[in-house]
């Protein structure tokens, strides 16, 4: 059809000559990016006639390429004389519309032309452009460059060409049309069925993978005959290929089906191969595929397929020709190819099921040839994150066989260690019920995957689950395959981890202390596993007051991991820095301690700026927490709480760690600590009440954690005069420390020196005096006399000493300890500076990491 369309009353100009341009879409939604891009290259073209170029919309069928011409014909036609729109998908159809346009230039006379007549004729007309220089022709579905490039013309005014075929990549300007974003989904999907749910928009967006004509015609069947968003998703998932073949939207030529079954006919008929790899691909998931990883099948796959990879001729072909038919996308430089999430299942469902399962298996074995193994190091997380995308869609934790079963271990493993836990533990779960269904609860894989989920709970901080699953686990495997077995000892060390999340840092200790010598039998001393096991029991160490031996245990393990790894910036070398940045800090090293937390700190921060680590990682956060703590412990009490800050957000407003998890709980202490010094103690008893109660209802009112953390509760009442509260919560605390750690723990000494002050500040100097010389007794012999913890307590002893009198002792106490201090913390730190003031000094505590 040929028209002219009118001069309007509104005074904007219109075309002279408006040619079969289709009606424009009410419902076009979005693309305003590639309009504003098509726009900008279109308009930048020099008018010289000889160096026009068409700019050709390139993708999938069904991305919208039609409409965003037609769309950009309609709103930017009163820049043009001439519009012009060429159905191209056929020669002969582009010469007969090209010749249907001589009449409106004026060039029949009384005598039909030939068709090739009447071509040359227009050709040459726009080439001069006479009689108008503004034209612009939309050549729409133009499939073969070769035969469509003679019946372009040249001249002033624009072509645009619409294509599935890559090959327009090296011929002309060219904008690639992708898939809407998600938003633009669901603002055509809210235009398009007002009803619709935004919960179920998403999901509909989700399942269709975002395809312009795939979203038109699900909002065409949803508004024309009422169904619900859930029931077509159901009709998706179970007769896809007949829904998709369905119901053709009214703005588009078919179906979504139809869109591609000729593509395919004719890769069937032109390039069998190509079609035979497109199959696979249609296995993988719809993320991009590493040529690589299909490229292993010459090695692997001892199939017809896999003979005929080892043609790289043949293969080269293959891809270019999926590419052509834009039934994939093609990445050269990242040497990927990406399939359409739909169009994947219809060459899925027309398969047979025999060789939907012959497929399928080769897919299989392509991923278990991309394995890269050891999950634990960062060095291999790249493969790993390529693999990621592949592994639900094709199924792969349904095989049976060993090298599929390990692959799926390793993927989970490879979550953990990058900190995405949900998401591990959804991939454990689904991999478990298969795997049990198919062998049982005692099978090998089943038992070492079941460790693997143990560790994710742990590290989600649901403390318990992962004690309920790990203890029996660990029997059964210790009967499977030994004791000794590398697999059983990994378990073994995640069990020390359960008891410390119960408070049994005794039985951890010795736990780990038997562990750490077995795995050294077992897998050696210098590997990752030995030096894993050693890290544990350092905290052990730590955790039954043995700082010494920790930092010790912590150096030695330093030294052997930097051995390992060559670098600092390698995850396990920064990881053991930061534990023993943290050891110094405990053994009353503050300076020392502060400034190795700041390197560790730097390190993770140029990890996660060059995305190593995502910056929610559990080493990262953990660090910015710790750093917290040095800080404050050397006397930066401003930096300290800025820190503290930062990252009690980040935990707070982490979708996987939220208000409940013990490492929240832990920041939060730490930021009521940090207020509570920076002279806010109103802030910090609120702050500090609400983590205490989180404590006692997530680690149980008699965890060794939930007793010390009151001790902070009890030094803001204290600050703000409420003298009876602290000390009831004192005494409450140091009955439960005495009970579960012992009256010589480290805890139990900071308690019932904290229970000191409140004596005194209750006007019972004899008592507080009591308590505060037999817990430095202590504290000299369990941490020595230097240890500032001990120095609080010799300063607070001073003071009591001359309360009751005994002036000459106290002040000889109290030059003795101020110049101890001096030497361990300097003139400036404030704990010096309040002790030369002759003020007494708070005990706080911080729950270190299990």
């Amino acid at each position: 059809m040929v028209r002219s369309v009118p001069i309007q009353d509104t005074g904007r100009r219109v075309p002279t000559v408006w040619g079969n341009v289709p009606q424009r879409n009410k419902n076009f939604t979005g693309r305003e990016g590639l309009l504003t891009e098509l726009r900008a290259q279109i308009t930048s073209d020099t008018r010289d006639i000889t160096a026009v170029l068409p700019h050709a919309l390139q993708g999938l069928g069904g991305v919208g390429k039609t409409h965003l011409a037609i769309e950009y014909a309609h709103r930017f036609q009163t820049d043009y004389d001439l519009v012009w729109w060429v159905p191209a998908d056929q020669p002969s159809l582009v010469r007969s519309t090209l010749a249907a346009l001589a009449p409106r230039l004026g060039l029949a006379d009384a005598a039909p032309l030939r068709v090739d007549d009447a071509v040359a004729l227009v050709l040459d007309a726009l080439r001069r452009g006479e009689p108008y220089r503004r034209w612009l022709l939309i050549f729409d579905n133009a499939e073969q460059p070769e035969l469509i490039r003679p019946s372009i013309p040249q001249g002033p005014g624009h072509i645009i060409v619409t294509s599935r075929n890559r090959s327009w990549l090296s011929h002309v300007d060219t904008i690639e049309v992708n898939v809407f974003d998600r938003r633009e989904s669901l603002e055509f999907l809210r235009r398009r069925v007002p009803a619709i749910s935004a919960p179920d928009a998403d999901e509909l967006a989700e399942a269709l993978g975002d395809l312009p004509l795939a979203l038109e015609q699900a909002g065409a069947l949803q508004s024309e005959t009422g169904m619900g968003a859930q029931e077509y998703l159901e009709l998706l998932r179970n007769a896809g290929g007949r829904l998709l073949a369905e119901n053709s939207a009214a703005d588009y030529s078919r179906p979504v089906a139809a869109a591609w079954s000729l593509s395919v006919n004719r890769l069937q008929e032109q390039a069998p191969f190509a079609l035979e790899l497109l199959r696979r691909c249609a296995f993988f998931g719809p993320e991009p595929i590493s040529m690589e990883m299909l490229d292993r099948g010459k090695y692997i796959l001892k199939s017809e397929f896999g003979i005929a990879m080892q043609d790289r001729l043949l293969v080269s072909r293959a891809i270019r020709e999926l590419g052509r038919y834009a039934l994939a996308r093609i990445d050269t430089n990242n040497r990927t190819l990406q399939v359409h999430r739909l169009v994947q299942k219809l060459i899925r469902d027309d398969l047979p099921a025999e060789d939907q399962r012959r497929v399928r298996d080769e897919v299989h074995q392509l991923l278990v040839g991309a394995d890269p193994g050891d999950a634990d190091d960062e060095e291999n997380w790249a493969q790993f994150g390529r693999l990621l995308p592949h592994i639900v869609p094709s199924e792969v934790h349904q095989a049976q066989d060993p090298p599929s079963r390990q692959l799926i271990e390793h993927i989970v493993r490879y979550l953990y260690q990058t900190g995405d836990f949900t998401t591990g533990l959804v991939e454990a779960d689904r991999a478990l019920a298969s795997w049990i269904a198919d062998s049982g609860d005692n099978d090998p894989d089943v038992l070492v995957l079941r460790g693997i989920k143990a560790d994710i709970l742990w590290a989600l901080g649901r403390y318990r689950e992962a004690y309920d699953l790990r203890r029996p686990t660990l029997e059964a495997i210790i009967e499977v395959l030994g004791a000794d077995h590398e697999e059983t000892l990994i378990i073994l060390n995640g069990h020390g981890a359960d008891l410390r999340a119960r408070g049994e840092f005794d039985a951890a200790r010795e736990l780990d202390e038997n562990s750490l010598a077995r795995h050294r039998t077992v897998f050696g001393e210098e590997t990752r596993a030995t030096q894993n096991a050693a890290n544990n029991l350092a905290v052990d160490y730590s955790l039954t007051s043995a700082y010494a031996r920790a930092l010790a245990a912590d150096e030695r393990n330093l030294a052997e991991r930097r051995a390992l790894h060559g670098r600092d910036d390698a995850q396990w070398v920064v990881h053991a820095m930061a534990a023993l940045a943290r050891d110094l800090r405990q053994a009353g090293q503050y300076l020392e301690g502060r400034k190795l937390a700041e390197q560790a700190y730097l390190i993770y921060r140029d990890m996660v700026q060059r995305r190593v680590l995502p910056v929610e990682h559990p080493h990262v956060l953990l660090q910015f927490k710790e750093l917290s703590v040095a800080r404050r412990k050397a006397g930066d009490f401003t930096a300290a709480l800025e820190l503290a800050q930062e990252v009690h957000s980040r935990y707070t407003n982490s979708r996987q760690y939220g208000s409940e998890h013990p490492d929240t709980l832990a920041a939060g202490i730490n930021l009521g600590n940090a207020q509570r010094v920076a002279g806010d103690p109103e802030e910090a008893t609120i702050r500090i009440e609400k983590t205490v109660r989180r404590y006692r209802d997530v680690l149980g009112p008699d965890h060794p954690y939930t007793y010390g953390c009151a001790l902070n509760l009890a030094l803001v009442h204290r600050q703000l005069g409420q003298v009876e509260e602290a000390e009831s919560l004192l005494i409450a605390s140091l009955a439960g420390l005495e009970t579960r750690l012992g009256a010589d723990h480290h805890y139990t000494l900071t308690c019932l020196a904290n229970l000191a002050t409140a004596r005194s500040a209750l006007g019972r100097p004899d008592e507080a005096l009591k308590m505060g010389e037999a817990a430095l007794a202590r504290f000299r012999e369990l941490i020595g006399p230097d240890h500032p913890h001990t120095l609080v307590c010799a300063t607070n002893v001073a003071l009591d000493l001359g309360a009751v009198g005994r002036v000459e002792e106290g002040r000889t106490l109290t030059e003795d300890t101020m110049r101890r201090y001096r030497r361990v913390l300097g003139e400036n730190h404030p704990d010096v500076q309040a002790g030369l003031r002759g003020e007494r000094l708070d005990f706080d505590f911080e729950p270190p990491p299990l």
